[in-house]
């Protein structure tokens, strides 16, 4: 082997062992940092969706940036508190008809036991019996369950604040920041920089758009349907199947796993099963392949296996924020590959296979 072919083996290992101790320093930062770096992520996110509204705010009603930039956290905490409000009435609708649920659940059980030891032969008395000893427990660890409810809302509500703070002072301090990254890259890559910021602010704002209309449109046809089929509890059962439909691939799988619970614990009869299993595959399928490529367009088409793979990889480090900000970060991640020399194989990885 020549030198020169030598140097060039040696080149590829080194390239390989530094990408790999990259990738795994970042990671880990991003696992350490998890409490700050998530809450800033969206608060990134939502100062990018509502940089046109300051901007409105700034130019036409001639407020100060401080005043704009908090007009419009005060009207994103409106829409995000009322949407709350909403769903958690529905939520409290379905608590306090629990007590007849769980009866009707247990019957349910009771005749699932009587089909299997008569047509099967399998004695599951033994089985259910464990069950109901479980769930006979939970009463005694009512005060604790209440407990760390009371804390986790405590924690959710300091995390809201904290995002809405974040973001005002994104919106506020934008400018800054922009300057800061002009100045530490050469005078000739400052096109590259504006063109780069462009394009992840039309990205997150159409992304954020389209995921609301998404909800919108999903919940609203789950509804819809679920009411026509007779479901209990149809509007909860549709916002729970619309708000979970934004993680990728795993949100419609729970919010189905979900509704086939409540559905059975209704007492409601296998035509109603079958019917709801059905609407939900088609609605699932109709989304997947017509409503979201429509809304979001052809500038966020990642591949299935790095969509999948960011979901999996952002639950392991940050868990459910990390499976919601899975595709807008691949997104922008793509956006800066696309337009770095050296890592533009990374965005081809990430991108649709053209057929």
């Amino acid at each position: 082997m020549t030198h020169s072919k030598l140097n060039n083996f040696y080149s590829i290992y080194a390239k390989t062992a530094l990408t790999l101790v990259s990738v795994i320093t970042i990671g880990y930062i991003f696992i350490l940092g998890k409490e700050i770096l998530a809450p800033l992520m969206f608060s990134f996110l939502f100062a990018v969706f509502l940089m046109p509204v300051t901007r409105f705010f700034e130019l036409k009603c001639k407020m100060t940036r401080a005043a704009a930039a908090s007009l419009s956290v005060i009207i994103l905490a409106s829409v995000i508190i009322t949407a709350t409000y909403f769903l958690s009435a529905q939520i409290s609708l379905f608590a306090r008809q629990w007590p007849s649920f769980r009866q009707t659940y247990a019957l349910t059980l009771t005749k699932i036991e009587n089909w299997v030891t008569s047509n099967l032969h399998i004695d599951v008395t033994h089985q259910l019996k464990y069950i109901n000893s479980e769930t006979s427990g939970l009463t005694s660890s009512t005060p604790f369950i209440i407990g760390e409810t009371v804390l986790s809302i405590s924690s959710i509500l300091f995390l809201f604040v904290f995002i809405l703070i974040d973001t005002f002072f994104i919106l506020y301090y934008r400018k800054l920041l922009m300057k800061f990254l002009i100045a530490i890259f050469k005078e000739h890559n400052i096109p590259a920089i504006a063109d780069i910021a462009a394009q992840i602010k039309y990205v997150v704002t159409k992304y954020i758009l389209a995921l609301f209309f998404e909800i919108i449109a999903v919940a609203t046809v789950c509804c819809i349907i679920f009411s026509l089929i007779g479901m209990r509890y149809a509007l909860l059962l549709g916002l729970i199947m619309g708000i979970l439909n934004l993680v990728p691939y795993f949100g419609i799988i729970a919010a189905y796993l979900l509704t086939i619970l409540v559905t059975i614990g209704t007492g409601a009869s296998g035509n109603t099963i079958f019917f709801m299993s059905l609407s939900v595959f088609i609605i699932h399928l109709s989304d997947s392949n017509i409503l979201r490529p429509f809304l979001i367009g052809s500038r966020m088409k990642i591949n299935a296996f790095v969509t999948l793979l960011g979901v999996v990889l952002g639950q392991m480090m940050w868990g459910v924020a990390g499976m919601l900000l899975a595709m807008p970060v691949i997104a922008i991640c793509k956006i800066l590959f696309d337009r770095i020399e050296i890592m533009k194989p990374w965005g081809m990885l990430l991108s649709e296979d053209k057929k």
